[in-house]
């Protein structure tokens, strides 16, 4: 007798659905920070690299949910999801926009200790979206857990490998990279890199 065939319930079929909508949302958002420059001569770098870095977080993102979706790994609840995607995408949003005020307000005022409070502002919004990532692996169960913490480690130690690859290369003179704009990617890439990683872990755990 052949087995049942599970379909998605109609809540799985709308993260799915919502999850196409991050990516198609990430690669315009990407596609305009990379567009930008050669369509807008004089388009500051820090802009591009505002809207390249939210549309990597929000793939991350939006792979990493659609992963858990479709395996059926993902054991936190709708409620603690629904929080967990409600104060990072938030945080996320909150970054942008306070980021894009920033690199505006750099240029207008020249006071010592109003340009470190405008500099130090996008720092507020990264707190808010680590503390919800934190909440929401605290209140997983252990197998989660487990899955969030490699992931984790995996997306840290491969960008960290970056950066050290990218260290050695720039002291031999072989590659030239601004201190700011890499100090400034550091956290995009990880959670990009996290998103990835995601994915592949937890097809281990099927």
């Amino acid at each position: 007798m052949p087995s049942p065939i599970s379909h998605p319930d109609r809540p799985a079929r709308r993260r799915v659905r919502a999850s196409g909508v991050m990516f198609a949302a990430a690669a315009l958002i990407a596609g305009a920070g990379i567009a930008l420059p050669v369509l807008v001569p004089g388009t500051p770098r820090a802009v591009a690299a505002i809207l390249v870095s939210a549309g990597l977080i929000l793939l991350a993102l939006a792979l990493a949910w659609r992963e858990g979706t479709l395996d059926g790994c993902e054991a936190a609840s709708p409620a603690l999801r629904r929080r967990y995607m409600r104060g990072l995408m938030g945080s996320m949003a909150a970054y942008v926009a306070i980021l894009f005020a920033s690199v505006w307000l750099l240029r207008q005022i020249d006071a010592a200790p109003l340009r470190v409070a405008v500099a130090l502002a996008p720092v507020v919004p990264i707190g808010f979206a680590v503390r919800a990532m934190v909440r929401f692996i605290r209140d997983l169960d252990e197998m989660q857990q487990r899955i969030e913490l490699e992931s984790i480690a995996i997306a840290t130690l491969t960008v960290s490998m970056l950066y050290m690859t990218g260290g050695l290369l720039q002291q031999a003179q072989l590659l030239q990279v601004s201190g700011g704009v890499a100090m400034i990617w550091v956290f995009p890439l990880v959670c990009f890199t996290y998103g990835l990683a995601k994915a592949f872990v937890m097809r281990r755990y099927r």
